[in-house]
């Protein structure tokens, strides 16, 4: 076990190396300043999009624009934004929330320009649904088969091995267990049947949900974490300025951090930002496809506030309740350490933890959800409709025997298959760049009073 334990860890250092990392931030900041800080200037308009009535229902697509939004941010809204965060802060520091924040900002017009492409190359299936993704801009956009069929396969493996199954059970089950005294297999019973009933129903069934679960969920974090900060608020600033300054210098503490090296931090952070916000993966794009829009870049924009939302607002106030409460300091890790946060911030041994799990419990559960449509999306392109009752047993059958798995094994294997699906994608986004800056720039030039981007 040690031997696997070693050769999986061996291999997650080379591919989440500093060669992906850079390709990582470095397309985000390449859009960035490509489209003339595009998500900085038009957040208002992107967030106006989400919360507005939508135009688009007689529109091309399958779901509403915000349903496609609440389907990629019930795949990304997961156990990153719980057990990813204790982990990247456990493992790099402090300052592993500030490159989360850098990764998160800059990969906001990554998100912005592969949702873009996404709704721009998608076409219809054999069964009438709309299909789209980086499969289908690699193939048609970029004209590369070989790209195409590479994102298709590590996406089905991050579906099966990642962010789908693996981590997101696991975090269910031991919630369940140490909250309430579920036994472990009771608990993955459950779960299984409960993503059976949903997902069989496909895009429209799991839209439906996520419409619904994903915006209470993440209201509902979000209000225990600001009562977390509010009983700390007199170090707040402080707390801030320890995540700016251990962000840029050697960093060492007692307890269970040893202490961590600038790259450390830049490493954790940057990988489970993208773990938890998926911006750069291709994913979100899978979901952006379906929307019922006649506009890539209105959907472009309207995905970018998905990292936003994941990164920037949820992630940060579960960093910094970790920060405040010592928690980060402590010999917890994973979702213990969050829920040893929330227990020391609401001075509650019972309540605080309650708040946790059961947020965990609906993040994980709705980003199995989102990664099942994902996953079946690849197949679809990959062998055609035919195939996706056999993919959705074999989902469903992992679902089942992921509550068994040791975790840090899960997120060795979850590391490995995201930074592999996420290299074919970013080689499509820059190649394609000429057709991201064209679409921004004529959307804009229609836009009364509204200024066109740079493009250079």
């Amino acid at each position: 076990m040690n031997q696997i334990h070693d050769a999986l860890s061996a291999i997650d250092s080379f591919i989440w190396g500093p060669p992906l990392l850079i390709l990582l931030v470095g397309t985000g900041v390449f859009f960035t300043f490509k489209l003339g800080l595009l998500q900085f200037r038009h957040l208002p308009t992107a967030l106006k999009l989400v919360f507005g009535r939508s135009s688009d229902d007689k529109s091309d697509g399958d779901v509403s624009s915000f349903a496609a939004l609440c389907t990629a941010l019930s795949a990304t809204i997961g156990t990153g934004n719980i057990v990813g965060v204790a982990t990247a802060i456990k493992l790099g520091g402090p300052g592993a929330l500030f490159w989360m924040w850098m990764a998160a900002l800059f990969g906001m017009a990554t998100k912005y320009a592969e949702c873009l492409l996404a709704v721009k190359y998608r076409q219809v299936d054999e069964k009438g649904q709309m299909v789209g993704g980086p499969m289908f801009f690699l193939l048609n956009g970029v004209g590369s088969k070989f790209l195409a069929t590479a994102f298709a396969i590590f996406a089905i493996g991050v579906a099966f091995f990642g962010i789908g199954t693996f981590p997101q059970v696991n975090a269910i089950v031991d919630a369940a267990n140490i909250s309430f005294g579920v036994p472990r297999g009771l608990a993955a019973l459950i779960i299984t049947v409960l993503v059976a009933t949903v997902t069989i129903g496909g895009i429209k069934s799991i839209s439906r949900v996520a419409s619904k679960v994903v915006p209470s969920m993440a209201v509902f974090y979000v209000v225990a974490c600001l009562s977390v900060l509010i009983s700390q608020s007199e170090h707040l600033m402080a707390a801030v300025s320890l995540v700016i300054t251990s962000a840029f210098s050697n960093s060492a503490a007692t307890g269970g951090f040893a202490g961590a090296s600038i790259m450390l931090a830049i490493q954790s952070g940057v990988a489970r930002g993208v773990f938890s916000n998926e911006s750069g993966l291709g994913s979100a794009p899978m979901a952006a496809a379906a929307a019922k829009t006649n506009s890539c870049v209105r959907q472009g924009l309207i995905s970018m506030t998905g990292t936003f939302f994941d990164t920037i607002l949820i992630c940060t106030m579960t960093g910094l309740a970790l920060i405040l409460t010592g928690a980060w300091k402590s010999d917890f890790a994973g979702a213990a350490m969050t829920t040893h946060a929330f227990a020391t911030g609401l001075n509650s041994a019972s309540f605080g933890p309650m708040l946790v799990t059961i947020g965990l419990m609906f993040f994980a559960f709705t980003t199995i959800l989102g990664w099942n449509y994902y996953g079946e999306r690849c197949v679809v392109f990959l062998m055609g409709t035919k195939a996706v009752l056999p993919y959705k047993i074999i989902f469903i059958a992992l679902v089942a025997s992921g509550a068994f798995l040791h975790l840090e094994l899960i997120w060795i294997i979850a590391d490995i298959v995201n930074g592999l699906m996420a290299i074919p994608n970013l080689i499509g986004l820059l190649l394609l760049r000429n057709v991201v800056v064209e679409e921004t720039k004529a959307y804009f030039s229609a836009s009364v009073g509204v200024a066109e981007p740079a493009n250079s």
